[in-house]
């Protein structure tokens, strides 16, 4: 299964995500922000940092880069997934391709630490019930009206919880996926709980599910 991570002006956790892929079994490429076609990947990865420096606010120059209009084709074809990670969850929301907007965190500050998730969804996430990852963000403060909120708990399309909330995020939400499940959005760092010199590999759990994720896909329109 092939993967590939976009970088844009600013991303600084491709290398973690590049590393995390490979232990969990994907062939990876880097893709650049000017690309106009993706669709040679199963999995599409955008990573935290702070593209183009968080200007504006966080996705907001992002959004308008080549690739995004490629990763908004490759989602409508269902081509593969596509995962959004902190920054890359902000780039969804302002790109239209996930639901909601991002506010500065309560506390006023950038948060760095691990957080306790609840698996919300346990066809994404089977036999998963809790996880243990980090967050590392200024703006992940996840909102959206009351509609919104109702739908994708209706369609159970959140994926994460905060066991405490850290940042002020409504019902607190960490991670959401689309109607169709081919795109996800999650704020913790999956690519920093990989390795034997991490904390712990809760991550691993993650990137193997959407490998199995993807495979049952496959088998369905088979």
């Amino acid at each position: 299964m092939k993967a590939g991570i976009v970088v844009f002006e600013g991303t600084n956790c491709d290398r973690e995500t590049f590393n995390a892929l490979k232990v969990s079994g994907f062939d990876v490429d880097y893709v650049w922000h000017d690309w106009t076609s993706i669709d040679e990947y199963d999995l599409v990865i955008l990573p935290g940092g702070f593209s183009y420096g968080d200007y504006l606010r966080p996705g907001a120059i992002a959004r308008f880069s080549p690739v995004m209009r490629a990763v908004e084709e490759y989602a409508e074809k269902e081509r593969g997934i596509v995962i959004g990670i902190c920054n890359g969850f902000q780039i969804l929301a302002e790109s239209g391709l996930l639901p909601g907007a991002f506010l500065k965190n309560r506390t006023g500050n950038f948060i760095c630490k691990m957080v306790d998730l609840k698996v919300e969804n346990h066809d994404v996430l089977d036999n998963v019930e809790k996880l243990r990852l980090y967050i590392a963000h200024s703006d992940g403060n996840y909102t959206a009206d009351e509609k919104t909120i109702d739908t994708l708990e209706r369609e159970r399309r959140i994926l994460f919880k905060y066991v405490e909330n850290p940042n002020g995020s409504v019902h607190s939400i960490a991670g959401i996926a689309n109607k169709n499940f081919n795109i996800f959005g999650m704020m913790p760092h999956p690519e920093r709980s990989t390795m034997p010199y991490h904390e712990n590999n809760d991550g691993l759990k993650i990137f193997k599910a959407v490998r199995r994720w993807k495979n049952e896909r496959i088998s369905k329109k088979s």
